[in-house]
């Protein structure tokens, strides 16, 4: 250890100066260091509900089998693992992330098809398939209760626009049956 008393001056108006400098120093890191806790404590605390919602939810899909479940536990699977890696940036310390699995090295996340924005400003076209004015059964007059309307992309000659299917459902007055026309079938 070397003697750091023969670099300090003798004037103790420059010590007091030198000790003041190193005090505001070590308090300014000790506010980092606070901020940084709280960070870390704030993400482990989500870290840990995440991880529970995902337990909760795998065994409920092992129970009655839901797609819907399956996906939430996809998305939240991904949730935590972006979590993970900010923490892991953050922090140079390796994460237990507490699986007691290993993971294959050739594994990667489920890919998840996600349906295309499209602008509001995107040209339009309506098409409605109206099953008619009278009842296929009894001939009686059909009202309008509704429709189902769908959307479609198509793209004609480097121009896209979407197609809106409307299928206007009617019921009959006299026999209260419900009627439609079928959906048209799709590219995909």
């Amino acid at each position: 250890m070397s003697n750091p008393a023969k670099s300090l001056p003798n004037d103790p108006a420059e010590l007091k100066a030198m000790i003041a400098a190193l005090q505001a120093e070590n308090a300014q890191i000790a506010a980092e260091n606070a901020k940084m806790s709280a960070t870390l404590r704030a993400h482990d605390q989500l870290v840990q509900a995440l991880r529970l919602r995902i337990a909760k939810l795998q065994k409920l899909a092992f129970g009655k089998s839901s797609e819907k479940v399956e996906r939430e536990i996809e998305q939240l699977e991904l949730a935590l693992e972006d979590l993970l890696v900010a923490v892991a940036e953050k922090d140079d310390t390796p994460i237990d992330e507490g699986l007691d699995e290993p993971v294959p090295e050739g594994a990667s996340a489920p890919v998840l098809r996600r349906r295309p924005r499209v602008s509001d400003a995107t040209l339009r076209e309506r098409r409605e398939l109206d099953p008619g004015a009278c009842c296929p059964d009894c001939g009686g007059d059909l009202r309008v209760v509704g429709e189902d309307v769908s959307e479609l992309l198509d793209m004609i000659a480097a121009q896209m626009k979407v197609i809106q299917i409307a299928r206007i459902k009617k019921s009959c007055r006299r026999c209260e049956r419900m009627v439609q026309e079928p959906a048209p079938s799709r590219p995909i």
